[in-house]
């Protein structure tokens, strides 16, 4: 999905938090102008950036996944030099305010020590083994070597880490590649990626052996090499790691994708809670468990086909399943592959098999969500229109859709002009033969009110960030005061503002919840 105006304007304003405007006017050049040479963002940025301090600023961005490096194989026969060029990772940038639900994450199931390992992956961007230890020595609370090792083959066993990718990956040239031809079946499995971040993103990553090796093998070598010394056109610094230990010299991260994938999970099971009832959700998650080995992108629409039997099994390994016969399973399936008037089939069965569709149970969510917005904007006679156009799911004319929704005719051209401003409804014009007024047709597109309904909570969450930058600003030397020094007025001033705080940032945690939902799942 295309970025939106406040989608880069929320992104620019992470990075100016977290790094300073400098490195925020280079990112925004990205952002903005798509990929370019180290060359052209010092021509382009919109500040006196020198080309030597945009090189620094990149290897910054490299370090912290928001950039990765790439180049077009030149077409047949030229002599030209293949351009490194830079792309800004917009996912990348917008999983930096989600830190904290990947730790939570992985402390609760891996354990703290994981966990401490995780952040210093987290704060740091990219880390050797032999640096995770030198952080962990260096730190207050240290929990030695050992535990540092095996906490990250925990991690990178879960695919919660990873091997960092390919440090600048050659495309090939799209206008000179041959067209292959591919039968039905193959074209509907095998989907070329959709934008030139994913094709990078794609060139880069290397193969799962390698991306998430199960063990810490003696010799690392490979055509991968986890040098980074050819990101750019100067070299790296030397990094100051034990040497005489080559597992010490493999470059971790952390894998978003699998965070962004467990997260997923979680919000399809929320949603059959709520939806169906406890049961189904307990079965829904044992089906996630056996599929998620298959499951290979975040965004799959359907997962593998798994029979009663491996879900069953699955089911009684929890608690709350250890109650349930294999006949309450088998209910609580057909209870998931039921339809209804207002609810598609969550789970679909296929030859003795149940495959989860989860196109359908993230439809239904987001469905909520933009109702409870139209209800909230525009009132319960727009909310019925709304709904009635989506479920119609075609251009309607105005007369029926005052029918339908039980609206005053006089009123509902209004109501439905006012929807179609703000983008939450497509409108056609028919002029008819004899007649002044033209004709109107309305539909709701679901993909134009998706990237509106994003573009707005980027705006609201930017607002909420810096409305609490601005509460904590302005009573800082109040906050800094000791705890002893707090009586009377100033401690029930206290008290407001870290309940000010406190609700600023739950709404916000909620609202990047609702940013996942319509932009990552």
């Amino acid at each position: 999905m295309a970025m939106s105006e406040f989608g880069i304007v929320y992104a620019v304003h992470i990075i100016t938090v977290q790094f300073g405007s400098v490195v925020s006017k280079v990112c925004e050049c990205l952002l903005r102008k798509g990929p370019l040479s180290s060359r052209d963002i010092s021509r382009l940025a919109e500040s006196d950036i020198n080309h030597n301090q945009v090189k620094d600023i990149l290897y910054l961005l490299i370090q912290h996944n928001c950039v990765q490096a790439f180049s077009i194989e030149p077409p047949d026969g030229s002599e030209s030099k293949a351009i490194v060029q830079y792309i800004v990772l917009f996912n990348n940038i917008l999983h930096r305010v989600r830190y904290n639900k990947f730790s939570r994450i992985v402390n609760e199931e891996l354990g703290s020590e994981c966990g401490a390992v995780l952040d210093g992956l987290l704060s740091n961007g990219r880390l050797t083994l032999g640096q995770l230890i030198e952080r962990d020595r260096d730190s207050g609370k240290t929990i030695g070597s050992e535990a540092i090792r095996d906490s990250l083959q925990k991690l990178v066993a879960a695919r919660f880490v990873e091997r960092i990718p390919s440090p600048e990956p050659v495309l090939g040239n799209k206008d000179q590649e041959p067209a292959k031809k591919r039968g039905a079946k193959a074209a509907k499995i095998l989907k070329e990626p959709e934008t030139l971040e994913e094709r990078v993103v794609e060139a880069a990553t290397p193969v799962d052996a390698i991306r998430f090796p199960l063990i810490f093998e003696e010799d690392f070598n490979s055509s991968l090499a986890d040098d980074d010394s050819n990101i750019t056109e100067g070299k790296r610094k030397q990094r100051d790691v034990d040497s005489s230990d080559p597992s010490s010299r493999v470059i971790w991260r952390p894998n978003f994708e699998e965070f962004i994938h467990r997260l997923r999970h979680k919000a399809c099971v929320e949603i059959v809670k709520e939806r169906r009832d406890e049961g189904c959700a307990i079965v829904l998650r044992a089906m996630l468990e056996v599929g998620r080995p298959q499951e290979k992108k975040v965004k799959t629409d359907n997962s593998a086909p798994m029979s009663v039997g491996s879900i069953y099994e699955e089911v009684i390994k929890t608690e709350a399943g250890r109650t349930m016969l294999q006949e309450r399973v088998e209910a609580c399936l057909d209870q998931l592959s039921a339809t209804s008037s207002y609810l598609p089939a969550f789970v679909t069965e296929m030859n003795d098999s149940y495959i989860v569709d989860f196109k359908s149970i993230i439809s239904v969510a987001q469905k909520d969500e933009i109702e409870a917005v139209v209800m909230r904007r525009y009132g319960k006679e727009a909310f019925r229109m709304f709904r009635y156009l989506s479920q119609e799911g075609r251009f309607v004319d105005t007369d029926k859709i005052a029918d339908a929704a039980l609206t005053e005719k006089k009123d509902t051209p209004q109501i439905l002009l006012k929807m179609w401003k703000d983008g939450y409804l497509h409108m056609q014009k028919l002029a008819i033969t004899g007649t002044y007024v033209p004709f109107l047709l309305w539909k709701v597109n679901k993909l134009i009110v998706t990237r509106q309904m994003l573009d707005e909570m980027y705006h609201a969450s930017l607002n909420l960030n810096l409305r609490l930058a601005h509460e904590l600003e302005s009573e800082k030397e109040l906050l800094m005061l000791p705890s002893d020094k707090l009586e009377g007025p100033l401690k029930e001033r206290v008290k407001k503002v870290r309940a000010k705080r406190l609700l600023l940032s739950s709404t916000m945690f909620k609202l990047d919840d609702a940013i996942m939902l319509f932009h990552d799942f």
